[in-house]
C-alpha cells in the first residue's frame, strides 16, 4: 500500500460523518492492521498513524513524511492498559497527570518497554504516550488493537496540519488514506512533559500549561527552545518529534515579538524596508495590529502584498487554530518574506503560540 522508491500510491480520502463512521473506521482499521498509513484528526492537529509496534509500518512514516531517521515518535493510546503495555516504572505522578488531563493534549514521556521498536523511540530508552480527545483516533486505536505511532501528518519541516486539506496537499500519493474529520479544535501540537527525570521537564508547550501541570504534580522545569533551560542537549534530544527543525515554511519568516504598539511600529519599518528592496511581503497579524496598521497604510500609501489575520491578541486559543493555516496560505503566495506579529498574550495557549512562531521564523526581533 505504501509508496516505495519514489512510486506514488493511490490515497483514499474519506469525509467522516455520523452516517459513515463505522464503515470508514472499518476500512481504516484494515489498513492499519495490514501495516499501512492513515491520517486522521485529533483535537491538536492531524496525525499520520501506523501500528506503532510494527517497525516496518513505522518506517513508512519516515518515508512518507521525508522525516530524518532517528527522530523519536510518540504513541497514541486508548487506555491505561495500553500505557502499561508499552511503558515501565510509571510513577504515581504520571498516573495523576493521566487522570487529570487525559484524554487531552498532553504527551507524557515514560521509560519504554522492549515491545516498543527502536525506530519508534528513536533508539531512546523512553517513549512519549498520549490519549487523544477525539473519537476518530480513539476508535481506530481500539479497533486496531495497538497503540498508534502518529506524528503530525505533514511533510517534515512544513507547518503542522490543522485541516484535512493540508494533509491532502502534503501527503497525497504518499500514504494510504486520509480521514477528513474537519478542523482540529486546538490547532497546535500537544504539551510534552518528560516524567523520566526529576523534576519533570516540559519539552514542548501546548494547551496544558506549566501552571496546570504544577497544580497536579508540583515543580516542573521548562526545557523547550527559547526558555532558560532549553540548551541542555540531553533534554533536547528527548523532545518528541523535535530533534530536527519543524514549522518552517519555504518563505523566510521574520517574527516581531513584544508589546502591541512597539510591534506595530517595527512591522511598519520592516514593511517599508522590504518594499524599497523590491521584495514581496506578507503579514501574519493579530486583529488589533491589522486595524492599527491600516491607519499607517492609508497615510503612507503602503501595504503588504498579502495579509492573514489569525485572531485577537488576548485570545491566543483563536489564533492557535489559524496559525498553521495562515503560514501555509502565505507560503503559497510567492512572497519573499513573511513578517509575523508576536504581540499575542502569553496566557493560556499564548506561550505555545509564540513558541511555534519562533520555530517557524529564521529571524526574531524583540521590541
Amino acid at each position: 500500500m505504501q509508496a516505495e522508491n519514489g512510486n506514488r500510491v493511490k490515497t483514499l480520502v474519506f469525509r467522516v460523518s455520523d452516517e459513515n463512521f463505522d464503515s470508514v473506521l472499518d476500512r481504516a482499521t484494515v489498513i492499519i492492521k495490514s501495516g499501512g498509513t492513515v491520517a486522521f484528526p485529533t483535537e491538536t492537529v492531524y496525525g499520520l498513524g501506523v501500528d506503532g509496534l510494527n517497525p516496518e509500518a513505522v518506517l513508512k512514516i519516515f518515508e512518507a513524511k521525508k522525516r530524518p531517521p532517528g527522530n523519536p515518535l510518540s504513541l497514541l493510546v486508548h487506555s491505561r492498559e495500553d500505557v502499561e503495555r508499552v511503558a515501565r516504572n510509571i510513577s504515581e505522578s504520571s498516573f495523576r497527570l493521566m487522570d487529570t488531563f487525559w484524554p487531552g493534549p498532553l504527551t507524557i514521556i515514560l521509560e519504554k518497554k522492549d515491545i516498543v521498536p527502536d525506530i519508534t523511540s528513536g533508539k531512546l530508552k523512553s517513549i512519549g504516550v498520549r490519549m487523544p480527545d477525539h473519537k476518530i483516533p480513539l476508535d481506530l486505536i481500539q479497533r486496531a488493537g495497538t497503540p498508534l505511532a502518529a506524528p503530525s501528518a505533514n511533510l517534515s519541516g512544513k507547518p503542522s496540519p490543522s485541516l484535512a486539506a493540508h494533509v491532502i496537499s502534503d501527503l497525497t500519493g504518499r500514504i494510504d488514506a486520509i480521514l477528513d474529520g474537519g478542523e482540529a479544535a486546538i490547532g497546535l501540537e500537544s504539551t510534552v512533559i518528560d516524567m523520566t527525570v526529576e523534576p519533570p521537564v516540559v519539552l514542548r508547550p501546548g494547551a496544558v500549561s506549566i501552571d496546570e501541570l504544577e497544580s497536579v504534580i508540583g515543580k516542573v522545569r521548562s526545557g523547550y527552545k527559547g526558555c532558560d533551560a532549553g540548551n541542555e542537549s540531553d533534554l533536547l534530544e528527548k523532545k518528541a518529534g523535535q530533534k530536527y527543525g519543524h514549522y518552517t515554511p519555504d518563505t523566510k519568516v521574520v517574527l516581531v515579538e513584544g508589546e502591541g504598539k512597539l510591534v506595530l511600529e517595527e512591522l511598519v519599518k520592516l514593511l517599508e524596508s522590504y518594499r524599497k528592496q523590491g521584495q514581496k511581503v506578507g503579514l501574519l497579524l493579530s486583529e488589533e495590529t491589522s486595524k492599527e496598521t491600516a491607519v499607517f497604510f492609508a497615510l503612507k500609501s503602503l501595504g503588504p502584498h498579502e495579509c492573514f489575520l489569525i485572531g485577537p491578541r488576548e485570545e491566543p486559543e483563536v489564533a492557535a487554530r489559524k496559525l498553521f493555516e495562515g503560514l501555509r496560505k502565505l507560503d503559497r503566495k510567492g512572497l519573499d518574506v513573511i513578517v509575523a506579529d508576536g504581540s499575542f498574550s502569553h496566557s493560556g495557549l499564548g506561550e505555545a503560540l509564540i513558541n511555534r512562531l519562533s520555530e517557524a521564523s529564521s529571524i526574531k526581533i524583540v521590541v
